[in-house]
């Protein structure tokens, strides 16, 4: 039985970059697990109520979802670039060398939130293989308010796999819908009408009615 696992900056990452694919991979009857690197907090400055209402998304996303295991690493939110990196890689490799994934879902390096940047680098140098891992793929994802407003032109995302997500697109839909604060209305990038739409794009390019794209970093065989 594979374990998947995907590194989330802030919880809506993982399903606006691979939700259909999350829901696939347990419908194939994967393990599938879920780290979570910020959070809100009042300390932070975010009220009370913000707070709970966010553990109550997460919580119901997660039994939407069936993860096997769901960790919360709690650093504050847009501020992952203060945070030294060997904190960052040392609690990752804590806990992705506790689940031992085969398939690891992250951020795409060149979104133009810097938490998303640093999350990538923090992962990528806590997996090398001489570090106890045996991860046979791992893929970067795409995040819609993130990865589109990159403008270097050597940070494009141009996926290479794709995952047919059309009989799990309706429910990628309905567990967004969950995090009430992050999803508005068209033309906002995190919109039912905008993640539909690059659904459809992503799915015209490789021949299904809706899928989710990605670059394929690493694959051992």
């Amino acid at each position: 039985m594979k374990k998947v696992l995907v590194v989330s900056p802030h919880a809506d990452d993982e399903t606006l970059g691979c939700g259909g694919t999350l829901l696939r991979h347990k419908s194939e009857g994967c393990n599938i697990h879920w780290i979570i690197v910020s959070g809100i907090s009042e300390t932070e400055g975010y009220s009370a109520e913000m707070v709970v209402s966010r553990s109550n998304e997460i919580q119901k996303v997660a039994k939407m979802y069936g993860f096997d295991s769901v960790y919360n690493l709690g650093f504050p939110t847009a501020k992952l670039d203060t945070i030294p990196m060997q904190v960052l890689v040392e609690s990752l490799r804590h806990l992705i060398k506790k689940i031992q994934p085969d398939i690891l879902y992250l951020p795409y390096c060149g979104d133009v939130h810097t938490d998303h940047e640093v999350v990538f680098k923090a992962c990528i140098s806590c997996i090398k293989w001489f570090r106890g891992f045996n991860i046979s793929r791992v893929l970067a994802y795409e995040t819609l308010s993130e990865t589109e407003f990159g403008l270097s032109p050597n940070s494009t995302f141009r996926p290479n796999v794709y995952v047919n997500i059309s009989q799990f697109l309706a429910d990628k839909l309905a567990i967004m819908k969950v995090y009430q604060s992050e999803i508005g209305s068209f033309p906002f990038p995190r919109s039912e009408q905008a993640i539909t739409a690059l659904a459809q794009i992503r799915g015209s390019v490789s021949g299904f009615e809706a899928a989710e794209g990605f670059i394929l970093l690493k694959e051992t065989i």
